[in-house]
């Protein structure tokens, strides 16, 4: 069902809806309104156009391993999809990379509770740094959210206890890949070095 008004000829219609006649707005006005639709209409192109570069570039990576699976007997790319393919004279390198999205289920408030008690039993003798670490790790943000990286970087501590343990393995079975997001990226070799820089494909990297 189309929901869009029709605009009488010689009338605008501003944020709140309400139809007024061109006579009535400040040319400065006017001119920001075209600015802004002619921006918008660009961008809408170039999006459009990484969106078919992504595909494109997606699918020759895809295409040339099978080649080269079929051709030479050989593996390209890691477990999760990620594969870099450098050129004959080692100038460029294209990179395509998968990354999750990570989250967790209600077993993370398992992995709390223990994790709560070892800090109750230790409180005597802890170390007041690890007890900041935990107590950071499950702050959230203003949206609400909770810090996978925090969260995770708990399961790097050194800490040998049995119910730490099982805390752990707590927290590691709650975790849940949410989605994942692949992405292309393209080099230029620095000179002569063994360096690369990106050659940008975002508007700030430009």
């Amino acid at each position: 069902m189309n929901t869009e008004t029709t605009i009488p000829t010689g009338y605008k219609q501003d944020a709140k809806g309400r139809l007024i006649p061109l006579e009535a707005i400040k040319p400065i006005d006017l001119a920001r309104d075209e600015l802004v639709d002619d921006i918008v209409e660009r961008a809408r192109a170039v999006s459009q156009t990484l969106a078919a570069f992504k595909a494109g570039v997606f699918a020759d990576i895809g295409a040339f391993i099978e080649l080269s699976a079929e051709r030479y007997d050989a593996r390209i790319g890691g477990a999760k999809g990620n594969v870099s393919l450098v050129g004959f004279d080692g100038r460029y390198k294209v990179q395509r990379a998968m990354q999750d999205t990570l989250t967790f289920d209600e077993g993370l408030q398992a992995a709390k509770v223990l994790i709560d008690e070892c800090v109750h039993e230790w409180s005597e003798g802890a170390r007041p740094e690890i007890q900041a670490l935990i107590n950071d790790a499950f702050q959230v943000d203003r949206a609400g959210n909770i810090s996978t990286g925090r969260i995770l970087s708990l399961r790097r501590l050194d800490i040998q206890d049995e119910k730490w343990a099982r805390a752990m393995q707590a927290l590691g079975d709650s975790i849940r890949v949410q989605c994942s997001k692949s992405y292309v990226r393209v080099y230029e070799r620095i000179g002569d070095s063994d360096q690369y820089r990106a050659i940008p494909l975002d508007i700030a990297g430009v």
